[in-house]
């Protein structure tokens, strides 16, 4: 497709977004991941809830708003890849940290007793919102894992950028965004966030080599060739597939094949959507 194409075509409707995407994947690795964000009290909220529970996803500690509209997102793809795509999140920004309140309550954890456990961060939370996250003692404990939501919205994410304990999962775009440079390939976007100050930094450059850099070590391997049927979700099945294999205690080669094959079965087709 190009500018102004007018085309046939075949337009699917199904729940997604970054959080959602890395937890429907996780699912499908069978794990029960909850899940925390705005959801509204109407048709679509409704319909939304209903499919995370058939998933296996635990919807307990939704944040459910009477007078906020589920938030949308649209992508547009061709054979070419992502024509555009525009994300509706303005319930979730205004929700801000109702959201988190099963962190701090007592739910999952508390200022007592914070979450130990692994978090995986969607980066459509506002500036602020992402800001108070990243000096919040409530994920001292937390193996946090963040993906921005787009490179539009990277640049929300440098007040974690030095966070101890976070892993970072972009793509070539999104560090050079983060780096305010450009970057020719994953490996140098790697070492230029790690100079950042980021502790561990995953960056994936398409059917190119993608890298996991951590301290001083910088490794890359390139992802498997296959038919491209659709491109998005692909980073969150990334991030999800290297999550799960480091759970079950893979190497750093290893998980990084791991997820790099999980992506290209997304892209190619071969998962569910």
């Amino acid at each position: 497709m190009q500018h102004g194409s007018d085309v046939p075509g075949r337009i699917t409707r199904r729940p997604g977004g970054v959080a959602m995407n890395i937890a429907m994947t996780l699912a499908r690795f069978g794990l029960r991941p909850a899940l925390l964000s705005a959801i509204g009290r109407d048709a679509d909220g409704d319909e939304l809830v209903a499919a995370a529970q058939r998933m296996g996803l635990d919807c307990t500690h939704l944040y459910r708003s009477e007078d906020l509209p589920t938030d949308r997102y649209m992508a547009v793809e061709g054979a070419n890849g992502l024509i555009a795509a525009i994300a509706d999140a303005h319930s979730l920004e205004a929700a801000g940290d109702k959201i988190l309140r099963p962190l701090a309550d007592g739910q999952l954890g508390s200022l007592d007793s914070p979450w130990a456990g692994p978090v995986a961060l969607d980066g459509n939370l506002t500036e602020a919102l992402l800001s108070q996250i990243a000096h919040s003692p409530l994920f001292v404990a937390t193996d946090l894992r963040v993906a921005p939501a787009s490179p539009g919205k990277a640049e929300r994410l440098l007040p974690l950028l030095a966070r101890p304990q976070l892993t970072l999962y972009v793509n070539l775009e999104e560090a050079g965004i983060l780096c305010q440079c450009r970057f020719d390939d994953s490996p140098a976007a790697a070492a230029g966030l790690i100079a950042r100050g980021a502790a561990r930094v995953l960056v994936t450059d398409g059917p190119r080599a993608a890298a996991d850099g951590i301290g001083g070590s910088i490794i890359s391997q390139c992802p498997p060739a296959v038919m491209e049927t659709r491109v998005t979700g692909a980073g969150d099945t990334f991030m999800a597939a290297h999550w799960v294999a480091e759970r079950r205690k893979a190497g750093r080669e290893a998980a990084l094949t791991a997820a790099l094959e999980a992506a290209a079965r997304h892209v190619s087709g071969e998962l569910a959507a």
